[in-house]
């Protein structure tokens, strides 16, 4: 078995999915699973419908039309605002997308009625964490407008929050957004299906025993996948924080200075170094950088230190073992750190269930 290579065990993945559908269920949540960071897998869509999800949402139409094409059956959900360069491409393959522009609802429409289908809309509501959004003084004209185009239903109002400034959705801002959907059907009667608190950011105050309100759905992906909330990065109960583990292979492992020798300037990616002299040490290196993964993200064995990274070579502190050429080491990963290594052509990728493995990438 080669590496670099990701290991993910889709046993583990049902595992925290399924958990989750049911703790979200019990307060009257539904669950869209995030497939983003796998690249919109078929095979870890199916194990999420498999779990309970209600529906499937990737921020990549392309990773949405894959799975369309691998015959996922689910109802799919663009959860970033459509490019307008993309409009026929989200309306031909999603069924649902979120929506901040009324110019691209436009759009929508227009390519809706010329494909002859239905596309829904979620209007994102602005809370505080300044990504998308629109301004909830703003959002009653913006619903007015929707429902009047063609081949266009409302489906529900959504937010996002602590994914650009970690603006926490405590139980004000989940209120806020409740106390908006409520004006809304007030307004324009029953037309809100779904509102959409948030992602695995929301499992906090999910889990709190606070009412819920209006809020029914929950976009997950990171906690699913990595089984922790993502305001803190602390486990959750009962769930697999190793369903997806980084395993890198030792290419040299030799007893050094801990301080490097010379006169120091920057380093291949502009950096300084300002390494301590704590004398000798054993310093192993791994066959993968930062070309693949974000070294920052990565958990290593006990014991072992990270101690830098250059585009393609990871160094370690083993401490006093002296590693062989050929031995791996694993690697828990956080979010930042799946995302990169997802994207490099250079990572194996190995789907495992109930023990045995399938090779996606080579």
């Amino acid at each position: 078995m080669t590496a670099p290579r990701l290991e993910i065990d889709l046993d583990k993945i049902y595992h925290n999915a399924r958990t989750l559908v049911t703790l979200m269920a019990r307060v009257g949540i539904s669950i869209t699973g995030v497939t983003k960071a796998v690249l919109g897998s078929p095979e870890i869509a199916r194990i999420l419908l498999r779990a309970g999800v209600s529906g499937l949402g990737d921020s990549h139409i392309e990773n949405i039309e894959g799975m369309r094409r691998a015959r996922v059956p689910a109802a799919m959900i663009l959860i970033r605002p459509p490019m307008p360069s993309q409009v026929s491409w989200v309306v031909r393959h999603a069924d649902i997308s979120f929506n901040t522009e009324l110019e691209v609802i436009a759009q929508l429409s227009s390519a809706a009625h010329k494909m002859k289908r239905t596309h829904g809309i979620i209007l994102t509501v602005e809370l505080g964490d300044l990504r998308e959004g629109i301004m909830p003084a703003d959002l009653e004209d913006i619903v007015q407008a929707v429902l009047c185009f063609p081949n266009i239903v409302l489906r529900g109002i959504g937010a996002n929050l602590a994914c650009l400034n970690g603006v926490s959705p405590d139980p004000g801002k989940m209120a806020e957004l409740s106390m908006l959907a409520n004006s809304i059907d007030a307004m324009f009667g029953p037309v809100l299906d779904i509102v959409s608190g948030g992602n695995s950011a929301n499992l906090e105050w999910a889990l709190s025993g606070a009412g819920v309100g209006r809020i029914n759905n929950l976009r997950l992906g990171e906690a699913i996948l990595l089984g922790r909330e993502a305001l803190h990065r602390q486990p959750i109960e009962g769930l697999h924080l190793d369903a997806i583990e980084l395993v890198a292979e030792v290419i040299e492992s030799k007893v050094k200075p801990s301080a490097p020798r010379g006169e120091i300037a920057q380093n291949a990616l502009g950096h300084m170094s300002s390494t301590p002299d704590c004398g000798d040490i054993t310093r192993t290196i791994l066959a993968i950088g930062r070309q693949d993964t974000d070294p920052q993200g990565l958990i290593p064995p006990p014991g072992i230190e990270i101690l830098g990274a250059s585009s393609d070579h990871l160094i370690l502190n083993t401490g006093n073992r002296l590693l062989s050429a050929g031995a791996e080491i694993t690697f828990q990963v956080n979010y930042s750190a799946l995302l990169r290594t997802m994207m490099s052509p250079f990572v194996e990728l190995v789907l495992q269930s109930q023990g045995d493995s399938k090779y996606m990438r080579a």
